[in-house]
């Protein structure tokens, strides 16, 4: 069976061709125009997409020969995301849809990201946890088989991605911040300055991380520039440290009341390598099997988006043409 996947929910453009679950091709266009503005700025999101998503579309399907006669189903996002952005992508995917007669398949992102771990483990098996930690959303959820999930802790404020990409911000690092304070942080000293780890006392697995982003603005007003131009590699490890020690704690304390065996990490604050390390040594520790998506996999890409409309079409879950778009979807009704 022959997907093709759209993934257009923000400043990736990306489109995939998977067989059977297994990837021909992932093409991940990143939109680096935005790296001026610190931030991505939603129409010119909108407009690369509109200038990329069908030469990408053409590219992959010329690089796994097959045409798209031989596609047996499209998935693309519908949702979470950037309103513009996602109507880009599920507009075309309706289009090439009707046109070609094929099977449109609606995905929600968030449920991609979780889904991406089969393309790196095709054997995994459900229950499991899964932290899943993006630009957008910090969610623990018990993954009870696919479709079936219970949301046990969330952020409140910020996501941990939205935490890098501020810190970023006020650093002066650019964008985008997540992995330019990964690379930062390389030589730096985590135990240099102790950034606060927020409780959250309604609900005890629920995360928080405006105090911390306060935390580093104030502070870098209070030093000014030739300070935290001095330290910076230990600013960024020290950060780095709060984000990922806040999220071990809360994970592993649902662990801990759970008993759950399993651990799967998603979406792109996945790829950290501190938070890979801590989370790896943490499971190794109490014993319990931990699964880390492939770096290609952490990222927005169309690959999971393919291979969560796999699942769907296993099950009858199609989607009509008036299918729309929706930015604030959420993982569970």
């Amino acid at each position: 069976m022959n997907l093709l996947g759209i993934e257009s929910s923000c400043d990736e453009t990306s489109i995939a061709v998977l067989r059977d679950g297994n990837v021909l091709t992932n093409i991940i266009s990143s939109q680096l125009l935005h790296q001026k503005y610190g931030g991505v700025v939603p129409e010119f999101a909108s407009r690369e997409h509109m200038r990329l998503i069908d030469v990408l579309t053409r590219q992959a399907l010329e690089q796994t020969g097959i045409s798209l006669a031989n596609i047996d189903g499209i998935a693309v996002t519908r949702g979470p995301g950037l309103m513009g952005a996602l109507l880009v992508g599920l507009s075309y995917a309706k289009g090439l849809s009707y046109a070609a007669r094929k099977p449109l398949i609606a995905v929600n992102h968030i449920e991609g990201h979780i889904m991406a771990n089969f393309l790196t483990y095709p054997n995994l098996t459900y229950p499991f946890l899964c932290l899943l930690v993006s630009g957008g959303h910090t969610q623990i959820v018990n993954v009870r088989d696919f479709g079936d999930y219970q949301i046990i802790g969330r952020g409140i404020d910020d996501a941990a991605g939205e935490a890098f990409d501020k810190a970023a911000r006020i650093l002066n690092l650019g964008y985008p911040g997540g992995p330019l304070i990964d690379k930062t942080s390389k030589n730096g000293d985590p135990k240099f300055y102790h950034f606060p780890r927020a409780k959250v006392k309604s609900e005890r697995f629920d995360f928080s991380f405006s105090g911390i982003k306060t935390s580093i603005l104030y502070l870098v007003k209070q030093k000014g520039d030739e300070w935290v131009a001095e330290h910076l590699s230990d600013l960024c490890a020290s950060y780095q440290e709060a984000i990922v020690d806040a999220l071990k704690v809360n994970t592993f304390a649902v662990i801990e009341e759970t008993q759950s065996p399993k651990l799967v990490l998603a979406g792109g604050v996945a790829a950290n390598s501190r938070l890979r390390q801590v989370f790896q040594e943490e499971s190794n520790r109490r014993g319990i099997d931990i699964y880390f998506p492939a770096l290609q996999y952490c990222t927005d890409n169309a690959a999971m988006i393919a291979r969560t409309g796999l699942e769907m079409m296993k099950r009858g879950q199609f989607s009509d043409l008036d299918v729309s778009a929706v930015p604030n979807l959420s993982l569970v009704a």
